[in-house]
């Protein structure tokens, strides 16, 4: 494992910035995972029907599931 005291005796830098320095640009640094990214596009179809799918189908999954464990504890049955 390196230490700090290896990085100094071998005399390679660990550029580090100064506090006072500025930081990256945006354009030089990929966007993360939450972060907008430089080249917004415009929602598709295909977009919208991955959106309504990722809404939908877990309600109706849940709906499934209820009324299923209803008949399966004998609770639905007319």
């Amino acid at each position: 494992m390196t230490t700090a005291g290896d990085i100094i005796e071998s005399g390679k830098s660990a550029r580090l910035r100064p506090a006072g320095s500025a930081a990256l640009r945006p354009a030089q640094q990929p966007a993360g995972p939450f972060e907008v990214s430089a080249q917004a596009r415009k929602p598709t179809v295909g977009d919208a029907l991955v959106t309504g799918l990722l809404v939908i189908y877990p309600a109706f999954a849940a709906m499934a599931a209820i009324i299923a464990g209803l008949f399966l504890t004998g609770t639905g049955s007319l």
